[in-house]
């Protein structure tokens, strides 16, 4: 497997530790009644971000962010993979958008500013620059 790969994986493996993160405590504070429903609009009267506190709320908001990145670095990886333009820049790329991701979720968490704005601008530069790296 290519580092850029493993680094997918890993970025796999903790969008499941950020779901298990939100999902916890939103079940704590909102009960199966709730959670377990189909959660229609008239059932709920609210979205369920709505109804959870504003930390459980902020990794609600760094889940879905994560899905949002991690299409495109999933692409970049995918084509550096596949096109065989592997480097260790590619992989040193791939490695810091993990580790942006993981800096990432305290920083939503605990509203570091602008620090979580500067976070995830890097795991986004470091996507970046894998998918022109495998232009050239």
């Amino acid at each position: 497997m290519t580092p850029e790969l493993t680094a997918l994986t890993l970025a796999a493996l903790l969008q499941v530790v950020q779901y298990v993160l939100m999902a916890v405590p939103a079940n704590l504070e909102l009960g199966p009644g709730k959670t377990l429903s189909p959660r229609d609009p008239g059932r709920l009267g609210q979205p369920l971000i709505d109804q959870v506190s504003p930390g459980t709320g902020r990794l609600f908001r760094a889940l879905n962010n994560h899905f949002e990145g991690l299409i495109l670095f999933t692409i970049a990886c995918v084509v550096v993979t596949l096109a065989d333009q592997s480097t260790p820049v590619t992989a040193a790329c791939a490695f810091t958008y993990l580790a942006a991701r993981v800096l990432y979720i305290p920083a939503y968490y605990f509203g570091w500013v602008p620090w979580r704005s500067l976070i995830w601008a890097v795991g986004f530069l470091a996507t970046t620059l894998m998918l022109l790296a495998a232009l050239l």
